[in-house]
């Protein structure tokens, strides 16, 4: 009953906040730009950090504190949730398999305090209900018995989490368990050495590698994160209905017509303040957003979703893109010099799409790219010959000039597999030889 008024109270705040706040508006499509003073080309964002990213490449649109750690809450759900997909791609789990809950989770589950599906001792549940729970309504002791169900033990599976964030490129990350609680929360499945305020602990710039590896790897994940009601158990005594706390989705009580949103995550704890992980599609653009601390000064409070709506909305307003098809050439990248072959330098072209954004203020020609090779592709910096044709000879390391901000990963350039568009025939022994002649003088 609490938590029904508790979410008409906040449609009610939020929605008078959001016509009152004055949050920069979104009026066009990145394509296309319609010339308003109203559009915001700077971001006054009201939150520790924050970062908005590409959802494919990682390249960086907007960075405040990016690469400071930070208290992220229920955000890690994101990262067990990319664990659990691994574990059904493998096979280690299946959508309709059960799992039994143990009295310790059951404990933390019990617990009305946190967000939670009510799972009870002895008791099993499906993976996907499971899943569902712990992605929609952020069910702490769902994500638990999940991570459970992949390692063996909730302190197996933080080791691998570990591993995981470090496969991802994650830096300074500390994690203590599986749903984002503080060590004290979770009881007896937390650790008896550490502190009981501890909680698991990574940047802004960390969770956006996190959610695009997530994104990459399982995009079917927004079938689910875009889900605003769903029945956990229904028909059972454990029916409970979920409303997902990302108020961003459309119609929903913080959504916005021009933003499209469809995840992914919040976070909420007394040390996090209000987090989100959130993405938007606009015109076939997606973009990821976090926010980490923004106010939280009650269950009303709508601050992290309108300083993601201030992030969104500015790289909709200020940023076009520009895309190059596989196949096609890129400057800077367009022949490289081959060695002992026919011909003295081959074509080269993209192996992959890419779209890079660019701000109004910049051209398409600022656009770039140098070739890497692959070692045994390359003969001191040259192309070996032979190779046949469309072999992915190396990558386009492509650059903006005039970008401060780069990719994800404190990178300027981002890779992109490159091709030769014909084969590269080897020189006959004579030629080789007049060749190696002539050098010599």
């Amino acid at each position: 009953m609490m938590k029904r008024l508790r979410q008409l109270v906040v449609g009610l705040v939020t929605a008078v906040t959001l016509v009152t706040g004055g949050i920069s508006s979104l009026s066009a499509p990145v394509t296309a730009h319609a010339a308003t003073s109203s559009n915001s080309t700077t971001v006054n964002l009201k939150a520790k950090a924050g970062i908005a990213v590409d959802a494919k490449t990682g390249q960086i649109l907007y960075d405040k504190n990016a690469d400071q750690a930070l208290p992220v809450a229920s955000m890690t759900k994101l990262l067990s949730i990319y664990m659990v997909l691994d574990a059904i791609k493998s096979g280690k789990l299946k959508w309709d398999q059960k799992i039994t809950i143990s009295k310790d989770i059951a404990k933390v589950a019990q617990n009305t305090n946190l967000s939670n599906v009510p799972l009870r001792a002895g008791h099993k549940y499906t993976v996907k209900a499971l899943y569902q729970a712990s992605l929609i309504y952020s069910a702490n002791g769902a994500v638990e018995a999940l991570g459970s169900a992949v390692a063996g033990s909730p302190h197996a599976f933080v080791t691998q989490m570990k591993a995981q964030a470090k496969k991802l490129g994650m830096t300074d990350v500390k994690i203590y368990n599986a749903c984002g609680l503080t060590n004290k929360q979770v009881g007896n499945l937390g650790y008896s050495n550490v502190k009981g305020s501890a909680e698991n602990e990574w940047s802004a710039a960390d969770q956006a590698k996190l959610a695009v590896a997530l994104l990459n790897k399982y995009p079917e994940v927004l079938q689910t994160t875009s889900v605003k009601k769903m029945w956990f158990e229904k028909g059972t005594n454990d029916a409970t209905k979920m409303d997902n706390w990302n108020w961003m989705l459309k119609g929903l009580s913080a959504s916005y017509s021009k933003l499209h949103v469809d995840g992914l995550k919040t976070g909420t704890s007394d040390a996090a303040g209000a987090n989100f992980t959130g993405t938007a599609n606009n015109d076939g653009n997606r973009i990821v957003t976090v926010v980490l601390h923004a106010a939280h000064k009650s269950e009303t409070d709508a601050s992290r979703f309108q300083q993601t709506q201030k992030m969104m909305s500015y790289v909709y307003n200020n940023f076009k893109t520009v895309s190059y098809k596989a196949g096609t050439q890129i400057k800077g990248a367009k022949t490289v010099t081959t060695h002992d072959a026919k011909a003295k330098t081959a074509k080269t072209a993209l192996a992959k799409d890419i779209k890079l954004w660019i701000r109004d203020d910049q051209v398409a020609s600022n656009v770039s790219a140098k070739t890497q090779l692959k070692s045994k592709y390359s003969n001191k910096g040259d192309l070996e010959a032979p190779v046949t044709k469309n072999a992915t000879i190396g990558t386009a390391n492509v650059s903006l000039k005039g970008d401060q901000l780069g990719f994800l990963g404190n990178t300027k350039t981002t890779k992109v597999p490159l091709k030769v568009t014909q084969s590269v025939e080897k020189a006959n022994v004579f030629v080789r030889m007049w060749r190696s002649i002539v050098a010599l003088f």
